[in-house]
Parts: structure tokens; C-alpha cells; sequence
């Protein structure tokens, strides 16, 4: 059995390389892509986790169990050369979530068969995530309650491992995590986990490990989930200030063998995302930021297309994806506020990024076809790349980058994966 790559996290600052690894939350096979694309030149493993809410035994909004994300990410990496042996899958905020509104007993129960089915399928970075009410609970739930959920859910993971060559799964816990996807309003300052918080989350994990006899799982715990003051809601971004984290940074040095895990750091800055993992956030955890980018990218070949074919489609990709979204509201309806003008902007532009939700719907999937298909070999004018993707303008003048649309769309994602690859260290 080989050793889990990322066991020994913690010991990854004190010598030359990485000090830390991006997470890709995203099933998006273009992200993907891109981030495979844009790991595969550094020695870094690529770290890539499915939510409860994207992938879990009865579809999730992908429609994909964990076996089928397995298989979804080996054909991408076959596709795009990228060894299977350096992706690291791991299953996100793997708890009751999905199923909260249910009794807690019923929604915990799913919970197992969930994670069970991660473990099985071989993903071995596994985010206990029990820290939300269920129906009948009294909320919130003690740090006593959620390590006992937690701990209940990783013997489950135990006892479906699948053995041969594939590594025993890690395990990420704690209490304080933020929403997936990002606040659902602005958001002016965040209270950061009180150090005391973080230390007593870690104490009352181990006990409760040790309680079921799981003292061999806990000692693949690597990191705790806490709130360094990083967020984002629908209009702004809450920036890492370092200065106002050093005093639960510290918590670390009385914590061997422990990283913590930073949720929500999507927008940060490069700067930013250096200074967390230089803190021992070693974890950046991206997903929004991810798909937000390459939304940015495919609306502004939408806008190239219709300069050089216009009206030769059946719609614009931009009117494609007003329509799937006014037709199915339930991923972004309640989440955004203001008049009807502020909420149609807010559908394609927040910062949360809700699109992202309808990208695998079919309608969908037929207009970023056709777009694709538009602009096929068509070598797209530098003076077009400049007005409606900018950001592409230097690369592509430089010959760096092919003035196609499929390099295009990957290199806006790519850019920002560099961003994190470089924050880790390289």
C-alpha cells in the first residue's frame, strides 16, 4: 500500500518545495482540464474534490455517484496526459448536508452510505463535515456532537476502503465552516476562529477517535477546517489580512502533525494566497473562483462570435443561460436579492458564481457546443481578444498563446491555477 502524499503536510514547509496544495473544487471537465494542464509541468500532486452537493450515491446536481467522478477524471486525465497517480480525489463537507432538512438520525444514515461510497470508490482526502443542524436538532450543535457525528462517519469510511495499492484515506475536521459556494450577502468583516476554538475542536476530535477506537484514523487527521477571514459573497471580496491571523497561525506549533484547511479563498489575491500557506492555511480550497473565470472567458468568446458570425446561431450563449436559469430558479432564486435588474445581473456575474450549477444541463451543454463549434479553426482577431479577453491579449501577441477559442478559455482558468500553484511555493 502506498503512503498518502498528503500524510505528512505539515512537515512540508520545513523543506525545499511546496508548503502547501490548492484544492479544485469543481466537476467541471473544462476546469479540469486546465487544472491538470496547469499542474502537470510542477512536481505537485493535483488535489481535486467533489461536494456533497455535486457528487454523492444519488447523483448530486452532476448527476455522478463517486465512482462516476472517479471515471469522469481518469477519462480527462487520459485525455489531457496527466497521470492518474498524481490525482489526489477528495469528497467535501462529506455529512449530512444534503439530507439536513430529515431527521437528524435519517439524515446521518445517508450520511454513511455516502461516505462509504467515497471511501470505496478511492478518494483519500475526506472532509468530515457535521457541524449543520438536521431536523430536530438543537442548533447550534455542541463541538461534542459534531466530533461524534464526525468520528461516526469516518468509521463508516474504515470499513469500505478498498485496499490494494490505493493509500488510506486523510482526514480534514472542524466546526467552522464556512457556507460552499460563499456567503449568500455582502459581507463587511468576518470573526476569525478564536485560537481556543481551533484547539479545543482538535481536543475533542481526538478524544472522540479515541472513544470509538479509531485511534488509527485519527492519526491520518491532517488539518482542521477554520475561518482565517477569508470570504466572499455576491458583490464583494473579505481579503487575508495576515497581521489579524498570526494569533490562530500560532495555534499550529501546539498541533504536530496538523495544517489547517482554508475554505472560501476565491478572489484572493496572489499575494494573499501566499501569505496564508506561508501562515499554515496549507489547504486553498477554490471552486467559484474557478468556474468564474471561465464563465468570463466563454461570454467573451459569446461576444467575439456574434462580431464575426453574427445571428448564425440558434442564441447567444448569454440568452442560452438566462433561459436555463429562469427555468429551473431553485440554485440561485433565493440566494439573490434586489430588483429584477440587480438579480439578472447577479445570475451571470456574482462572485458566488451560481451559474455554475447549470453548466452540465443539457441546454446548456448544446450552447457551449455551438459556440465551440462556431469558432472552430478560426484564428480569432488579436484586436477581438483584446477588447473582449484582455486578459489573454499579452500571451497571444507574444505567440505564447494560440489565438483559438478552446486555449483561450482554458488559459483564463490556467492563469488563475497558476496563481495558487505559485502561493504554494513553486
Amino acid at each position: 500500500m502506498t503512503i498518502n502524499p498528503l500524510l505528512d503536510i505539515a512537515g512540508w514547509r520545513s523543506r525545499p518545495g511546496f508548503s502547501g496544495i490548492p484544492s479544485v473544487c469543481s466537476a467541471h471537465p473544462m476546469v479540469l482540464e486546465a487544472a491538470m494542464r496547469a499542474t502537470l509541468p510542477t512536481p505537485l500532486p493535483l488535489l481535486i474534490e467533489a461536494t456533497c452537493n455535486q457528487v454523492n450515491q444519488d447523483g448530486g446536481y452532476t448527476g455522478m455517484t463517486p465512482a462516476d467522478f472517479r471515471g469522469f477524471v481518469s477519462e480527462i486525465a487520459a485525455r489531457t496526459g496527466f497521470p492518474m497517480d498524481r490525482i489526489i480525489l477528495g469528497g467535501d463537507h462529506l455529512g449530512p448536508n444534503p439530507w439536513k432538512s430529515l431527521p437528524a438520525a435519517e439524515a446521518m444514515d445517508r450520511a454513511e452510505v455516502m461516505i462509504r461510497a467515497f471511501a470505496a470508490a478511492g478518494f483519500t482526502k475526506l472532509h468530515l463535515d457535521c457541524s449543520m443542524g438536521c431536523g430536530g436538532d438543537k442548533v447550534p450543535l455542541s463541538d461534542a456532537e459534531v466530533a461524534k457525528r464526525a468520528v461516526r462517519l469516518a468509521g463508516a469510511a474504515e470499513t469500505a476502503l478498498p485496499g490494494g495499492d490505493l493509500p488510506k484515506p486523510v482526514y480534514i475536521i472542524g466546526t467552522e465552516v464556512p457556507i460552499p459556494g460563499g456567503a449568500m450577502e455582502e459581507i463587511e468583516g468576518l470573526e476569525l476562529t478564536k485560537p481556543a476554538a481551533a484547539s479545543e475542536t482538535v481536543a475533542v476530535h481526538q478524544r472522540a477517535f479515541a472513544e470509538a477506537g479509531l485511534s488509527d484514523a485519527y492519526g491520518r487527521v491532517i488539518a482542521a477546517v477554520v475561518q482565517p477571514g477569508v470570504e466572499f459573497g455576491n458583490h464583494n471580496v473579505v481579503d487575508y489580512d495576515s497581521a489579524a491571523a498570526q494569533a490562530l497561525s500560532g495555534v499550529l506549533a501546539g498541533l504536530p502533525g496538523f495544517v489547517f484547511e482554508a475554505h472560501s479563498t476565491d478572489y484572493q489575491t496572489r499575494a494573499a494566497l501566499t501569505a496564508l500557506v506561508q501562515d499554515g492555511f496549507a489547504i486553498l480550497k477554490v471552486g467559484p473562483g474557478l468556474t468564474f473565470v471561465l464563465r468570463e472567458a466563454l461570454y467573451g468568446l459569446d461576444a467575439i462570435a456574434e462580431e464575426l458570425f453574427p445571428g448564425q446561431r440558434k442564441s447567444t450563449l448569454r440568452a442560452a443561460m438566462e433561459g436555463v436559469m429562469l427555468a429551473a430558479p431553485d440554485n440561485w432564486d433565493r440566494y439573490y436579492e434586489g430588483t429584477p435588474a440587480e438579480r439578472a445581473l447577479q445570475r451571470h456575474f456574482s462572485y458566488s458564481d451560481r451559474i455554475r450549477y447549470y453548466w452540465p444541463q443539457p441546454e446548456a451543454a448544446a450552447a457551449v457546443a455551438a459556440l465551440f463549434d462556431l469558432l472552430d479553426g478560426v484564428d480569432l482577431p488579436e484586436t477581438l481578444i483584446g477588447q473582449y479577453l484582455g486578459a489573454r491579449y499579452a500571451a497571444v501577441r507574444a505567440g505564447r498563446l494560440p489565438p483559438r477559442a478552446h486555449a483561450l478559455a482554458l488559459a483564463a482558468v490556467e492563469a488563475l491555477m497558476l496563481d495558487y500553484i505559485s502561493a504554494c511555493g513553486e
